[in-house]
Order: structure tokens, then C-alpha cells, then sequence
């Protein structure tokens, strides 16, 4: 599955085959365990999310939810999306040491993370990661960085 349809993650799961709802399942309860109160879990963007709330924030660059994780089944792999180590270089550096300290190999884009199995994604480091970026961080963040990107756009 590369996008669903489903409005809750209740249908999400039930779409996949069992062995993929397992893997998923066990990633979004350490994604959940980790989660730094007031984020949202719902769906977005086809897959499952972890977002603030539009009545908490709503200022947002596609007034969408602002998303800080997201979960998904894609059609070769799966994949996690960890928007705040995108935004942050220095939670980024952690990450990237964090995770090959385990021995694992690293397959990332920007802020997502690839793994065929769920023996190739270290899920304490992973709940370590989430756990680090409270609401009011990522917020800080995601205003530091639209500031910068609003000067660069000016400046051209």
C-alpha cells in the first residue's frame, strides 16, 4: 500500500495483511509509549500521524495539521517520518549516531526512515528520538525555521 484512503487508524490496520499490521502495530505502541503529551494521533496524508492540532496551532504553511511523526506501510518497505529531526540538526546528529551505534544501517531521506523489517529499525532509539521534542520545541523550531525561510524568500 503506497497511500490509504482510511479516515481513522483503526481502518488503516485493518487494510493491511496481518504480518504487515504487526509491524506496524508494534511501531506506532513504541511510538505511543514515547510521545510527548499534546500530540494528536490520527490520519493524514494516508497514513498514520502524529500531529498538533489545528485549535492549538493553526498557523501552518498548508493548514493541515502540523505533523511531527508519521507511520506508514508503503508498497516495498515501511517507513517512519520524524519531522522533528528534519528541523533540527543537532536532534538530527543525535539521531544518525544513535541509530548506527545499534550497528543497524541507516536508510534515510529528509525525515524518512526505510525499513524492510522490524529488526532493521532500533525502536529504542527510536522511542528515545520522539520522546526528546515536546509540543512547545517543535512549535519553537517550527517557527525558527519558517522565519528563516520567510528572510531567505525576501532576500531574492
Amino acid at each position: 500500500m503506497a497511500s490509504s484512503s482510511a479516515s481513522t487508524v483503526a481502518g488503516y490496520l485493518k487494510e493491511l495483511p496481518a504480518e504487515r499490521r504487526a509491524v506496524v502495530g508494534a511501531v506506532r505502541r513504541v511510538i505511543r509509549q514515547h510521545m510527548p503529551t499534546g500530540y494528536r494521533e490520527g490520519m493524514n496524508y494516508g497514513m498514520i500521524t502524529w500531529f498538533i492540532p489545528l485549535s492549538v496551532f493553526p498557523d501552518t504553511y498548508n493548514k493541515q495539521p502540523l505533523m511531527y511523526v508519521g507511520l506508514a506501510a508503503q508498497k516495498n518497505n515501511y517507513a517512519v517520518y520524524l519531522q522533528g529531526v528534519y528541523g533540527d540538526p543537532g536532534l538530527e546528529r543525535w539521531w544518525t549516531a544513535a541509530y548506527k551505534a545499534t550497528g543497524k544501517k541507516l536508510d534515510m531521506g529528509k525525515s524518512c526512515v526505510r525499513f524492510k523489517s522490524l529488526e532493521q529499525l532500533p525502536l529504542d532509539v527510536l522511542g528515545e528520538c520522539i520522546a526528546r521534542v515536546p509540543v512547545a520545541a517543535f512549535l519553537a523550531r517550527y517557527a525558527e525555521v519558517k522565519g528563516s525561510a520567510r528572510k531567505a524568500r525576501r532576500s531574492t
